[in-house]
């Protein structure tokens, strides 16, 4: 944790945030068996070209496509976004510091020449496999 940001505000609350899954949540799941079921192939939880430490949750290498299936909570979705009461300051520095992280993602891979897709949780997983459809056979 840097040295400006506050702590988490418990240890339990650390626990928990730990154990949140970064992969194969239920609607990244309900995506990716979509584009399976239409003959989309793809790699998984894949590293970002040039961006060791950060992940796509699908790339389609070839198409040079990168998709991304964001939680509402921890990407801020305006539709759902809620902020905890306890410790706040630090959640809002947490939840803004993911949204910069994914802003500077979505740079890096269209300065690499890559579609960058983000859809949603609370998306319609079959809409958002239309468009990964679109842009991967496009």
């Amino acid at each position: 944790m840097s040295a400006d940001r506050p702590a988490a505000s418990s240890p339990s609350v650390a626990a928990r945030m730990s154990k949140a899954r970064r992969r194969d949540t239920e609607p990244e799941m309900l995506v990716r068996k979509e584009a399976h079921r239409r003959g989309l192939r793809y790699r998984v939880d894949a590293a970002i070209p040039g961006m060791p430490r950060r992940r796509a949750d699908m790339i389609f290498s070839r198409a040079r496509v990168a998709v991304f299936v964001d939680g509402c909570f921890w990407h801020s979705c305006p539709e759902h976004t809620s902020i905890p009461r306890a410790n706040r300051e630090w959640w809002v520095a947490k939840l803004e510091a993911n949204q910069e992280r994914d802003r500077a993602t979505d740079a890096h891979l269209q300065d690499l020449g890559w579609t960058v897709l983000r859809f949603w949780e609370h998306e319609d997983p079959l809409s958002a496999v239309d468009v990964v459809e679109r842009a991967v056979r496009g």
